[in-house]
């Protein structure tokens, strides 16, 4: 079999699970989950075996015209070079993993068959993205990933909050999917077709016209599906829904789209100074913003939500240095250990009865009750610190090596201003990631107070996905010498420069917080134990006890994201700061000021003007032809000798103005 038709079973399997699954999932239940399994892991075994087909030498392509156009014409077409067939292997793994977890995570969710049909839908869609080779056919899976968001975040559709979640997910990547759309087919009309090699041609040949424009187009569907400054916002929020959805998100889907379209398109961005300058300073703010309202948050999952926006601001600025080896190197490793902290973060929420940080902190041996999710996350958090030698320390030292070299003057595509911007705020977001993350690991497994309760071990295949995913966050970034083909052929090997400044920053934000705690922790109001913010049913399915937490959070707190807990080192370390980051800075405020306030102020004035002054002509016509109907049928009784009076009566009438016309004309 050819590799190009291996690569066509990768998305194809598991849109035949989906839709598999959702035929068969009230009439032959027992099949539901091979159907979301199955096709899953097949799906990733092919994606390594094209891989090693690819082996990271010259791209394979293939296509095929899908429908005439009489314009630009469609195909379908793949384009298969290494960082497609690697981003595949990641999509893959991260995809399964999360299929074996979901079988026992929502065990006894009676909307499992749906669930695991729009995980496997999200799959196909999102290995469409990477695989494609022409433009028309990646919107196609990028449309199809947010229709499947909407769905599986808004899978606890009972609680107001996954509602909520769900639709501003949606609404707000369609708001960066609009300039998207137009700077496509702009693209498109410059280079005279879809095709992403034919479009890369155009682009070295000097065929586009308005690079500026269009890449600041396409950069506003990045920033939606990306969730970058501004349109971020959605992505924190999006913690309502199951926690497996969430690691398939953040880590190897949606979030990544964005990111991989940018690097799949460098040439056309990097045509434009200014597009990279604007790039970097969004990357910049999403790095230290994002940092910041992470070390504020109480809810477990927003935490990590915060930090898969500052993650992925790296790879941004990574893209904005004019370095996508080092974007796409980041994003494989943050793929495994973001994966792994979301999927050790539902064993701990269902292990604790809360999400909150705050009654974990209340809370002494949650890390015996979970011994797996324990050592994994710790295993995670050390790689999402950057700390030699785990995964993330090598993909995060080569974007800061990027980063230098384009400050330093040594990069032929982007400017020295985007260097150092992006360089600057990555060394601040270092040691803020590993403030965070430290706090996060105290809050969770150093607690003081009652023991947690029991609720015996975890299904075991919960806690082999995340050994199976502790294996890349530690080993996948000594690989890094022999990626070389795979990544442009340039090394992302570490600098003794940037390894020494991100590590010792990193090392300097985990002591301080680390510091911090210790001094608090014998402090009187910290015994305060907060209340409320704790499953009604702690010993229900991991499922259930999630959905309960997120809505006891609000209940306990009045707040989703934030807990007046005067024993979080969070809370004393940014200060008269804190409530800004705990509620992100009030951009949603000032988006609801701006946008959404006047929209809905003008929607109240149309519906206004509708009813009172549109309706009213409308029911003024009616009033008066039922008026007259009311007068014509008065006249309508059903007499003959009234209507042979009125004849008679109309008849002399009309005999006696004919006389009187007759005079006055004689008179006259």
């Amino acid at each position: 079999m050819t590799t190009t038709t291996l690569a066509v079973l990768v998305p194809l399997l598991p849109f035949l699970g989906a839709a598999a699954g959702l035929l068969l999932g009230r009439t032959a239940p027992g099949f539901v989950r091979p159907l979301a399994v199955l096709p899953t892991l097949a799906a990733a075994a092919i994606a390594v075996l094209v891989a090693v087909r690819q082996g990271g030498g010259k791209a394979i392509d293939a296509s095929t015209e899908l429908t005439p156009t009489g314009s630009v014409p469609i195909e379908l077409a793949l384009h298969l070079d290494g960082f497609a067939v690697l981003v595949a292997v990641l999509v893959g793994l991260v995809a399964s993993c999360v299929q074996i977890y979901s079988t026992g995570y929502l065990r006894d969710d009676p909307r499992y068959p749906s669930y695991a049909a729009l995980v496997s839908l999200f799959t196909s869609a999102m290995l469409l993205v990477v695989y494609s080779g022409d433009l028309m056919v990646l919107l196609v899976g990028w449309e199809i990933m947010g229709i499947c968001s909407y769905f599986l975040v808004g899978h606890y559709w009972e609680t107001p909050e996954a509602r909520a979640a769900s639709l501003k997910a949606f609404l707000v990547t369609k708001l960066g999917d609009v300039p998207f759309l137009i700077g496509l087919f702009a693209l498109a009309a410059d280079a005279g077709t879809f095709r992403i090699t034919g479009i890369l041609g155009s682009v070295a040949a000097g065929g586009i016209e308005n690079p500026t424009l269009i890449a600041l187009l396409l950069l506003a569907g990045v920033a939606g599906k990306s969730a970058q400054f501004p349109l971020h916002t959605w992505l924190p929020d999006a913690m309502a829904g199951p926690t497996p959805v969430s690691a398939l998100i953040h880590a190897a889907t949606m979030v990544a789209a964005g990111i991989y379209f940018v690097a799949r398109l460098l040439p056309v961005f990097a045509a434009s100074a200014a597009a990279l300058t604007v790039l970097a300073v969004m990357a910049a703010v999403t790095l230290v913003g994002s940092g910041l309202a992470a070390l504020a948050q109480d809810d477990i999952k927003r935490v990590l939500a915060y930090s898969t926006i500052g993650q992925l601001g790296y790879m941004a600025g990574a893209l904005a240095v004019g370095d996508r080896g080092a974007a796409v190197f980041h994003l494989l490793s943050h793929g495994a250990f973001k994966a792994l902290l979301f999927l050790a973060a539902g064993v701990i929420i269902h292990a604790a009865g809360t999400n909150s940080l705050a009654a974990m902190s209340r809370m002494s041996g949650l890390a015996k009750r979970v011994p797996d999710a324990y050592w994994t996350m710790t295993v995670a958090l050390l790689a999402l610190a950057a700390i030699p030698p785990f995964a993330g320390f090598f993909s995060k030292e080569a974007v800061l090596v990027a980063a230098e070299h384009a400050a330093l003057g040594e990069s032929d595509i982007a400017p020295g201003a985007a260097g150092w911007t992006v360089l600057v705020s990555g060394l601040i977001t270092a040691l803020l990631t590993a403030a965070y993350a430290t706090r996060l690991w105290l809050l969770t497994f150093r607690g003081r107070g009652a023991e947690a309760p029991d609720h015996g071990r975890q299904p075991i295949v919960m806690n082999a996905v995340l050994w199976a995913l502790a294996i890349p966050s530690l080993a996948f970034g000594l690989t890094v010498g022999y990626l070389d083909d795979w990544f442009d052929g340039h090394s992302l090997t570490p600098t003794v420069t940037t390894a020494v400044l991100g590590t010792g920053v990193a090392l300097v934000g985990g002591l301080i917080t680390y510091g911090t705690w210790r001094a608090i922790q014998y402090r009187a109001d910290a015994a305060r134990i907060p209340l409320g913010a704790v499953a009604a049913h702690p010993e229900a399915a991991p499922s259930v006890v999630e959905a309960e937490a997120i809505a006891a959070h609000v209940s306990a707190y009045g707040d989703i994201a934030a807990a007046p807990d005067p024993a979080d080192p969070g809370r004393l370390l940014l200060g008269p700061l804190h409530r800004h980051a705990a509620a992100g800075f009030h951009i949603d405020a000032v988006y609801s000021a701006l946008f959404v306030r006047p929209v809905r102020a003008a929607a109240q004035l149309v519906s206004f003007l509708d009813r009172e002054v549109v309706e009213t002509y409308v029911r003024g016509s009616g009033t008066g032809t039922r008026w007259l109907g009311t007068a014509v049928r008065r006249a309508q009784t059903g007499n003959v000798q009234t209507y042979l009076s009125a004849l008679l009566a109309g008849s002399v009438v009309l005999a006696i103005a004919a006389v009187v016309l007759s005079n006055v004309n004689a008179g006259s």
